[in-house]
């Protein structure tokens, strides 16, 4: 597993908690916060929310809220890329304090100690501006792309949307949606399903190639995913993410990932 420490509060390196501190113990923040450490668990491989870079960096949107918020805690920040499949283990066995990655809260409800929703994401279609594809409707014979394990397939496949996904010609499962991209471009695929900020961010430059049709597939929200009960660790991180979204510091870099402000704290 390959990991990165970022010392936020200044250029030296944040000592990490050592090894033989009860690992399964929520992180301790109280009265040791220039020594504290927030290991985030994130999905390398999610752009624009946590990915790795062509300089072989950790970047994304949650990554820059993350460290922007350390540094005025005065915090360290451990990025720690981990297998989606075993966020759950890593969470509980303390490898991680936290999910923070375009995580969506809802159905999961009771399974963390969650941060306020911090942005909303719906699952859209894309197709190319010239399809005259406007509508859901008119995706009917066509042949649809979505990512494989993502939240736009599960709402496809969810009941609300069974007679949409009956009228599809074929529903493509890929790797990522670069590959999507090219299905979409080549004309093997009529349509993409995904999520707005992914998709947003995608067409940045080229909105007049690609349309986002109005009608979504289904809406989510994102949040932070704490252990279960680690009330201590959420209240400290909520607190000062609700001053970046007050100072305007949460819209800006909003407007650096996605050109609009997706923070829906506070309203």
């Amino acid at each position: 597993m390959l990991v990165l420490l970022f010392g936020c509060a200044n250029d030296a390196s944040v000592p990490v908690p050592t090894a033989g501190a009860d690992a399964t113990a929520p992180a301790e923040t109280a009265n040791t916060e220039a020594d504290f450490t927030l290991k985030l668990g994130f999905d390398a491989e999610f752009p624009p929310y946590g990915y790795l870079d062509e300089n072989g960096e950790y970047a994304g949107f949650d990554i820059d809220i993350a460290k922007e918020l350390c540094s005025r805690l005065g915090w360290g920040l451990q990025l720690i890329p981990i297998n989606w499949d075993s966020k759950d283990f890593e969470l509980e066995s303390g490898a991680i304090d936290c999910i923070w990655n375009g995580f969506t809260m809802n159905g999961r409800e009771e399974l963390y100690t969650w941060s306020d929703a911090y942005m909303d994401n719906s699952q859209v279609f894309i197709v190319k501006s010239d399809s005259g594809i406007t509508d859901k409707a008119g995706l009917a014979g066509k042949t649809v792309a979505v990512q494989k394990e993502s939240s736009a397939l599960k709402a496809l496949e969810g009941e609300e949307n069974a007679e949409l996904l009956a009228s599809f010609k074929q529903l493509v499962q890929l790797q990522d949606y670069n590959t999507a991209f090219m299905e979409l471009e080549s004309g093997a695929a009529d349509a993409i399903a995904m999520d707005i900020g992914v998709a947003k961010y995608q067409i940045r430059g080229k909105e007049s190639e690609y349309t986002i049709l109005d009608e979504a597939i289904q809406s989510e929200q994102y949040a932070i995913g704490f252990y279960l009960g680690n009330t201590e660790l959420r209240d400290k991180v909520q607190a000062e993410l609700d001053k970046m979204a007050a100072d305007g510091t949460f819209a800006k870099i909003s407007e650096n990932w996605f050109g609009y402000d997706v923070c829906i704290l506070g309203e």
